[in-house]
């Protein structure tokens, strides 16, 4: 039913793991192929490609469904439904900044102390030149393709460049000004395709799949029994998303507890709920989670 389109590059391995997460496992035959398929009546076409091109392809209704980041979406100007951010990336579930760099040691501490004709080297001209346009700089924006931050000072006074955590910047000596834009990666849907009820449907069931998949990241679910006297002291303990259920046992004085807690605190959570007086404390692990 769908014509999907995942994104090939720094995105590729996260999101064919996320897709395998939700239970929609990409195949293909081998890791360089850029046609695929999806084992799901909803999914009829696979393609991997560059997310630079997916917000046109999705837009000029090549596909229906795709994933990018909002960065390429602004970048192009494609006209394409956002489904909602999916909360991944190569490095951390954080959004990346598109952001405007100088040499370590340049005099200018902001955006306005660019001067007139400032070399700006990016991979994102539109995006860029919008930007500087709208804060009243005259820059000379040129398309990089690519080692972008290796172009200041020879040949580039500035760049517009895309970082997760800002140490490949800082480690070529540059230093950052403004951030242009904060980008996730997205879930981007054809118009057209959008306003079919029947094809709308099947979006949404995908995005729901893979965003219990993202929540399902970093948690357990822990379940423990625990006597009426400690019942109170256990509770407290527990960092639960919602409040924690709770049954009582067959033949009372003791109860069933289980909730969903962060994966990070297991090792601490656990010896506390036993000296709380919990016990047959069990951790097990969760692959999706959809509110």
């Amino acid at each position: 039913m769908l014509r999907l389109v995942l994104p090939k590059g720094s995105l590729e391995r996260a999101t064919i793991e996320l897709f395998e997460a939700a239970d929609l496992a990409v195949s293909r035959s081998s890791e360089v192929d850029y046609r695929a398929t999806v084992k799901d009546h909803r999914i009829s076409d696979v393609r991997i490609l560059r997310p630079q091109e997916i917000p046109h392809y999705v837009a000029d209704g090549l596909f229906d469904l795709g994933i990018t980041g909002r960065d390429w979406v602004e970048e192009t100007g494609a006209e394409v439904v956002s489904l909602g951010e999916l909360a991944y990336s190569k490095a951390t579930p954080q959004p990346i900044r598109i952001v405007l760099a100088v040499a370590a040691g340049s005099p200018w501490t902001s955006l306005g102390d660019l001067p007139d004709g400032a070399r700006v080297s990016t991979e994102y001209p539109r995006l860029t030149e919008r930007y500087l346009s709208a804060h009243g700089v005259k820059a000379d924006v040129v398309l990089s393709y690519g080692a972008t931050e290796a172009k200041v000072p020879e040949i580039a006074d500035a760049v517009v460049e895309l970082t997760e955590t800002g140490r490949a910047l800082k480690a070529a000596g540059l230093r950052i000004l403004e951030t242009v834009l904060e980008s996730s990666t997205e879930l981007i849907a054809n118009p057209a395709s959008y306003r079919d009820l029947e094809r709308r449907k099947a979006m949404q069931d995908i995005n729901t799949l893979l965003q219990g998949a993202l929540d399902a990241r970093g948690r357990v679910l822990v379940k423990l029994n625990v006597g009426t006297a400690d019942l109170g002291r256990v509770i407290a303990l527990l960092p639960a998303m919602r409040s924690p259920t709770v049954s009582e046992l067959f033949g009372g004085g003791s109860y069933a507890v289980e909730t969903v807690v962060p994966k990070d605190s297991i090792n601490r959570l656990i010896p506390e709920l036993k000296d709380a007086g919990a016990s047959d404390i069990i951790e097990l692990p969760i692959s999706k989670i959809v509110p």
